[in-house]
């Protein structure tokens, strides 16, 4: 079999199948970023969560479109909806797609969805090494990061020179404006400024609030300024984390959006947070992060540049954590002490200017 993605046959339109959180979209990017270098003129729809809106939005310059994916009981990123799946697949075959590209995972569960899209030709991974095809289906490379993994697919079906893994993140002139706004509301100086951002959608992907207090208190007797970033749902724990810390600490949970929020992140000394989202943020603005990975695979999801990004995580053999909420007392998280993160925190901040690839 020829290969899938042939330049000199350029597809007219192309599905990709990617439904997973804002922090997983953006390890896509170099992969959305080199199918659109390679086919300038095709038509590229994301099947992704409906929350994925705003991903496309930004990146408008790779994705033309987003046809929601209204789940099934085989993905547990949102509450399925069974009843819409068949109008949503025959929304996808009318469209009549050239190439169908699985960007989900093993294709374990994701592969049967991509099937059903009645593209002509389909490219993805395949969780069997008798299952692959040369040129279009590629055994998961399970000792891949996440970045690296969809290059990897996309040059297996056929697209030459895809080695470009730097992530990015737009920020629009709005999104500054609006960072300069609260920089100058809570009389920050991002010279000094170190954000802290103790939230994560699992509670298993969270360090205790305790132990940033501990690192909130420690960087700012060192001098530095500690600020809060979350979203509105997460002002409990930012509250919580003040009243623990118990110094002055600039609460900025729920008064920024994605754009605001990665303008600051860009102009900050330094990041600490969980391994969420934010963490891909801060390695697409290229700003110094450390990461505390409390349950996650850090050889799949941790940032690719370990010395602008310090990753600290525990061994324990029940990593990688499905599990919403640890039910044997959260070894991965109470192993990675207080010292540990300050001395990472410190090293970063006095590693004079910001860290560079």
């Amino acid at each position: 079999m020829t290969a899938v993605l042939d330049p000199l046959h350029p597809p007219h339109r192309i599905i990709v199948f990617r439904a997973l959180q804002l922090g997983d979209m953006l390890c896509a990017v170099p992969a959305f970023r080199a199918l659109r270098q390679a086919f300038p003129r095709a038509q590229i729809v994301l099947a992704g969560l409906p929350g994925a809106r705003e991903f496309v939005d930004r990146f408008h310059a790779y994705v033309d479109e987003l046809t929601p994916f209204p789940g099934n009981p085989a993905f547990p990123e949102q509450p399925p909806d069974e009843a819409v799946l068949p109008a949503f697949f025959e929304r996808i075959r009318s469209w009549q797609p050239d190439v169908a590209l699985q960007l989900h995972g093993s294709g374990r569960q994701s592969n049967e969805v991509v099937r059903q899209f009645g593209a002509r030709q389909w490219v993805g991974f395949v969780p069997a090494s008798d299952e692959q095809v040369p040129g279009a289906r590629l055994v998961w490379p399970d000792h891949l990061p996440e970045v690296l993994r969809y290059l990897a697919l996309l040059r297996f079906a056929g697209l030459e020179n895809v080695h470009d893994e730097h992530l990015e993140f737009p920020c629009s002139h709005a999104d500054e404006r609006d960072a300069t706004h609260l920089i100058r509301q809570w009389n920050l100086d991002p010279r000094k400024l170190v954000l802290i951002h103790v939230g994560a959608r699992l509670a298993s992907r969270r360090w205790p609030l305790a132990r940033f207090a501990d690192i909130a208190r420690g960087l700012h007797q060192d001098g530095w300024q500690v600020a809060l970033t979350g979203t509105s749902g997460e002002r409990a724990m930012t509250a919580e984390l003040q009243r623990l810390a118990q110094i002055p600490l600039a609460d900025l949970s729920g008064q920024t959006n994605l754009g605001s929020l990665a303008a600051l992140v860009r102009v900050s000394r330094l990041l600490v947070c969980n391994d969420t989202g934010i963490s891909h943020i801060a390695a697409a603005m290229q700003a110094a992060s450390v990461v505390v990975a409390c349950g996650s695979d850090t050889r799949r999801w941790a940032p690719l540049n370990r010395k602008r990004h310090r990753v600290l995580s525990a061994e324990v053999p029940c990593r990688p954590c499905a599990h919403p909420v640890c039910p044997i007392g959260h070894p991965c998280a109470l192993q990675v002490t207080v010292p540990e993160v300050l001395a990472a925190a410190r090293g970063q901040l006095y590693a004079g200017e910001k860290v560079t690839a």
